[in-house]
């Protein structure tokens, strides 16, 4: 299980990462808004912890701008902040649960656990939606406005992954473990292939490309 943790504060990082590692997680840890938001978009968690006075972003704006790029990671917010409004607030734009500091080490893992086991239990969703690309996957049909877009298997599964992580960029080791199900062959450009086919289908005749390259890095939708 990965986890991001966003925390200025280092002695609480500290405290936290050390005891999150020894019960077998792996974290990364972001020291201000700006860099959490970034790792928070751009790569896969399982969990996000994050503070709420945080520099250069706040907690707040940070929660807000994941939420409308379609991020959906839980979310513990971690705050000294302990007004009933500020914990509304914090969980009405997003945030998942909301812990006061300080706080008893038990208690923040208990609730960790808690929010993995409710975000694994969740059904996935069957209607995924980026602008106006809509997916069913129970029909297995894909439309662009109210033009329909017939795709191969591969090339849908393809789309599938990345609607379901709109506004994140996905690398080329991810799609190739998720949609081909086998190790990465850094040699192979089957991923920039079937992404160059998928955007002839997709973006072709609209005035907006929703398939982005982001160099260096990977892909993204939306």
């Amino acid at each position: 299980m990965k986890i991001l943790m966003i925390e200025d504060d280092q002695k609480t990082a500290s405290f936290v990462k050390k005891g999150l590692m020894q019960e077998g997680y792996s974290i990364e840890h972001a020291a201000d808004g700006e860099d959490g938001l970034h790792f928070a978009a751009t790569r896969n968690y399982d969990l996000i912890v994050a503070d709420i006075m945080l520099p250069k972003l706040s907690g707040f704006t940070l929660i807000e701008t994941l939420r409308q790029k379609g991020v959906q990671t839980p979310v513990l917010i971690l705050s000294a902040k302990s007004n009933v409004s500020d914990r509304i607030r914090g969980l009405q734009i997003g945030g998942d649960d909301y812990l006061v500091k300080p706080f008893a080490f038990s208690e923040l893992l208990a609730r960790i656990q808690a929010l993995i086991r409710r975000a694994q239990s969740q059904p996935l969703q069957t209607m995924l939606s980026v602008e106006d690309l809509k997916m069913d996957t129970l029909r297995r049909k894909v439309c662009r406005r109210e033009r329909e877009i017939e795709l191969q298997p591969r090339e849908y599964s393809l789309l599938e992954f990345l609607m379901r992580n709109a506004g994140r960029v996905v690398s080329k080791t991810m799609i190739m473990e998720n949609v081909w199900d086998y190790n990465f062959d850094p040699q192979t450009n089957v991923v920039e292939a079937r992404i160059c086919r998928l955007r002839d289908k997709i973006d072709k005749g609209f005035e907006k490309n929703l398939i982005r390259t982001v160099r260096g890095v990977g892909y993204a939708i939306g």
